[in-house]
């Protein structure tokens, strides 16, 4: 029987959520996206944001155990254990027993979160510790942590010894070295083998930590000191961590393995999400998380300081931070609590960010961030015309920009009015076709995303959930057309048909699209009413996390519950929504998306429930041939081929790519003083211009396809 909908929150690249006043449970949006990947984030700078900064930050940090067995296998927390885990396999989606296939999940993110950035452990201090790791999951089933005092044992005489390595590399004898590479791939870099291989490797993570703060303007002898102390902290925390925290590290990983998604929250972090909802929050505007030891930029927030500089992108690495007027602080391993605190701070004050990009052209620059309230208005969707000339006709194009479908608050701002209002606009400008730009919306709310496609599609219905139940959910425009399907359909009111926009429609998208966006691009695909034009692929997160608290003062678990469906039966989780016109991937995106994330969930199907009554009824919308988009995407290619903008980035992407990883600091060294070779100082609007040429070249082509439609229909009409 259909239900009026409530407002669910759509699971999105920034794992935000609106509408949180419910502590019992919710559904919480989720990623790059991508929690992406994806999933050891946090955001700076809006109040969705913050909240997910205490989900994400809870999966990064040392393990670390401390005291002696017996006050390890008598905790409370660890005879709660069997019940924690038991909660967790209850209400995963997919996950439901403890198989061996989980167990291994489980002990590698252990071992990633136990030395992430590969510089503490040897590889045959792994092979010991994996059956180790195997059986403590075993017996702590039963309430049983005594086998991680083995674990302890080794992490304490491994950060002894590489303290004393470093004292030996700083000791008197040290001498910069511009000949030095540093591959920062982590995942790709291999555990050492021997004591001589450790020092040669600490001796280059050290040598590009002392670069980084010489390029900063401390001394040689200062940076030296720096180190050393760094190092000795790093043993220190190592041996003073409590039961407690061990517990709760052991539970992270546990959810970890789960999917990519699934995160612990600590009783600590829970009241932080409570105390934070009723925050106004100030902030940078970005999306962090913690990767190998490196602070990544995970997602810039639309109308934030960092998104307005112009200058930061996805997967950006933050290596330092300093504060106004301050010195830089080398943020490399830093727990990411500890980074966030550093880069929070008031309205109206600055902050300082060292930045370590992968191109070819800059590896190492600074940006500074005015901290600010983020600008609602900068979130809004916008548009603008273009005109195009064809075969003596002069056409008029809209480009709806959306950067994240927002809303939720009775009275408030919509999404859904919004597009609604600028597409009647763009009808009383006679428009020849729309572009609706969704390449950097990392998703937003679920009804308002359903609504938006009503606008392009009419009746009609646009995405099914389906939970561990089997149970089908589906959501759309309209009564639905199945007669005696048994699946739930939740029914928004039918659009009216003046409102609807019939014409040439293109929609761009990016790895950056995520969650609501690929429920839209998605539906739109399969009603064959838009061409989809993007890099190749959108995120590839189709799945729900629901946030339910854990009974007594044991914290909470974020859970993925559900799997999102596309009308056409497909979901979007891992494959997302494939372009039907393919440009070059953006600044070199490769490693955004869902499949780049550890244990993502399988795609799966279910039957299909595209609404073929949506188009048959005045106004009616022309379906996109696939005839049509071949010959789309070959005059495509031979613009894209010819275009000197796009052979720029495509050259960038390559150059970047050839790099693997390594960075040279003879590299780094010539950038800073290029950049301190009396370039002037870029106004912010002068900024925010070169981000707009930057990207421009995508959506002057998404205008190029559009104008291809447009000719394609009058000529057919002539």
């Amino acid at each position: 029987m259909p239900g009026k909908y409530n407002g669910q929150p759509c699971p999105n690249a920034a794992e935000r959520t609106e509408n949180m006043s419910d502590p019992n449970i919710k559904n919480l949006s989720g990623n790059i996206t991508g929690d992406n990947q994806p999933s050891r984030k946090t955001a700076l700078g809006s109040k969705d944001g913050f909240l997910s900064y205490f989900r994400k930050l809870l999966l990064i940090g040392f393990l670390v155990l401390l005291l002696p067995v017996s006050s390890v296998a008598q905790n409370n927390a660890c005879h709660r254990m069997p019940m924690l885990m038991e909660r967790f396999l209850d209400n995963h989606y997919a996950m439901k027993s403890m198989t061996d296939e989980l167990k291994t999940h489980a002990v590698d993110q252990m071992i990633k979160s136990l030395d992430p950035s590969k510089t503490l452990l040897y590889e045959s201090d792994l092979e010991n510790l994996r059956p180790v790791l195997q059986n403590a999951f075993t017996r702590m089933q039963s309430g049983d942590c005594t086998p991680l005092q083995q674990v302890y044992d080794m992490l304490v005489a491994r950060a002894r010894e590489n303290e004393t390595i470093i004292k030996k590399i700083l000791g008197p004898d040290y001498r910069l070295d511009d000949t030095v590479e540093l591959n920062i791939d982590i995942d790709k870099r291999p555990y050492v083998k021997t004591a001589a291989q450790k020092y040669e490797l600490l001796k280059k993570v050290v040598q590009f930590q002392i670069e980084n703060a010489l390029l900063s303007g401390t001394d040689l002898a200062e940076a030296k000191k720096q180190q050393i102390h760094r190092y000795e902290l790093q043993t220190r925390r190592i041996v003073e961590r409590t039961p407690e925290e061990l517990i709760t590290n052991v539970a992270k990983s546990f959810a970890l393995a789960l999917d990519p998604h699934t995160s612990y929250l600590s009783p600590e972090n829970l009241e932080d999400i409570r105390i934070q909802m009723q925050l106004s929050l100030e902030g940078i505007g970005a999306l962090l998380k913690n990767d190998n030891g490196f602070t990544i930029i995970e997602e810039l927030i639309p109308g934030g300081g960092a998104e307005k500089s112009g200058l930061l992108h996805p997967n950006d690495k933050i290596i330092a931070v300093a504060q106004d007027r301050g010195k830089p602080v080398d943020v490399i391993d830093m727990d990411l609590r500890d980074v966030v605190s550093m880069i929070r701070g008031k309205k109206g004050s600055r902050v300082t960010l060292t930045i370590l990009r992968q191109t070819p052209h800059k590896d190492r620059f600074d940006v500074t961030i005015m901290r600010d309230k983020i600008d609602m208005k900068e979130q809004e969707a916008k548009i603008t015309y273009e005109m195009r000339k064809s075969g003596g006709k002069t056409y008029r194009f809209g480009i709806i920009d959306l950067p994240s479908f927002y809303g939720g608050e009775t009275g408030g701002k919509s999404s859904y009015k919004d597009v609604k209002r600028l597409l009647a606009r763009a009808r009383q400008q006679h428009v020849d076709g729309i572009v609706l730009d969704l390449s950097r919306n990392g998703g937003g709310l679920l009804d308002e995303a359903v609504r938006i496609a009503g606008l392009f599609i009419g009746k009609g219905g646009i995405v099914a959930t389906k939970d561990s139940r089997g149970q089908v959910t589906i959501l759309t425009n309209g009564s639905n057309a199945s007669e005696g399907d048994r699946r739930k359909v939740i029914e928004f009111p039918a659009e009216d048909p003046r409102s609807i926009y019939t014409g040439p429609l293109v929609v761009l998208t990016s790895r950056m699209s995520a969650s609501a966006s690929e429920i839209v691009a998605g539906a739109l695909k399969d009603y064959h009413r838009a061409v989809i034009i993007g890099s190749d692929r959108t995120f590839g997160k189709g799945s729900v996390q629901t946030l339910k608290p854990l009974p007594g003062d044991m914290g909470g678990m974020k859970v993925t519950t559900a799997l999102y469906f596309l009308p056409g039966g497909k979901s979007t989780q891992k494959t997302g929504v494939e372009a039907d016109v393919r440009l070059p991937i953006w600044f070199a995106l490769e490693e955004v998306g869902e499949t780049a994330l550890d244990y993502p969930l399988p795609a799966q199907t279910i039957a299909p429930f595209l609404d073929m009554q949506a188009n048959a009824g005045p106004p009616t919308w022309k379906p996109v041939e696939q005839s049509l988009i071949t010959k789309l995407a070959a005059k495509s290619r031979a613009r894209v081929d010819k275009d000197v903008k796009f052979a720029e980035i495509i050259r960038n992407n390559k150059e970047a790519a050839g790099k693997k990883g390594i960075i040279r600091l003879a590299d780094l060294r010539k950038e800073m003083k290029k950049e301190n070779g009396g370039k002037k100082n870029e106004t912010s609007a002068e900024l925010r211009k070169k981000a707009r040429d930057q990207y421009a070249p995508f959506v002057n082509e998404s205008v190029n396809v559009l104008l291809d439609m447009a000719a394609a229909d009058s000529a057919q009409r002539i």
